[in-house]
């Protein structure tokens, strides 16, 4: 056990100072000084959605819809209750006979010309979206790997320093013994 009036406790205490610690740990820096020099990490949702014009997100909100099963429900619902009353309902009401349904496939068709364009284009908005994120990914993962670098060289840093601690000690232990 040390006292604390001993040359080797003096010693010790000196080893470990902070500032002489913080000279020895090759340049790195506390916490504080180091969040001030790393940039803001990038939002891609904002960014993406601040670049957006009103087709776009026009687009993007058709493309997130009609890929739904909500939207097949009502697609389906509507051709089933379509054939349904022109096939089954009474007959002076029927307004599109079959079995060609000429008006139920042409409003179909328009549907499938107008929304086809809509959702490719919502599509390769989606596309740039997920790039963009892949990016802002790639960037958090290569900021993750340098503070872990940092991190591993302060660990090693201090194992040094303990290690040259633990020699100054069992040195001085000797001299005292």
């Amino acid at each position: 056990m040390l006292d604390s009036g001993s040359d080797v406790t003096r010693e010790v205490l000196v080893l470990m100072d902070t500032s002489s610690a913080a000279a020895r740990t090759a340049g790195l820096t506390n916490v504080a000084e180091w969040k001030r020099t790393q940039p803001a990490v990038r939002n891609p949702d904002q960014e993406v959605w601040s670049s957006l014009s009103p087709v776009d997100r026009l687009a993007a909100w058709v493309t997130d819809h009609v890929g739904s099963m909500g939207f097949f429900a009502v697609i389906f619902i509507w051709t089933i209750g379509w054939l349904a009353w022109n096939t089954y309902g009474p007959a002076d009401l029927r307004f599109d006979p079959g079995p060609a349904f000429v008006l139920w496939l042409f409003i179909s068709n328009l549907l499938q010309l107008h929304l086809m364009p809509l959702i490719m284009v919502g599509q390769n908005l989606q596309d740039r979206y997920s790039e963009i994120r892949a990016e802002a990914d790639f960037e958090v993962n290569k900021r993750a790997e340098a503070e872990v670098q940092a991190v591993l060289a302060h660990l090693t840093s201090q194992n040094e320093l303990m290690l040259e601690i633990l020699k100054r000690i069992e040195g001085l232990e000797k001299r005292a013994a």
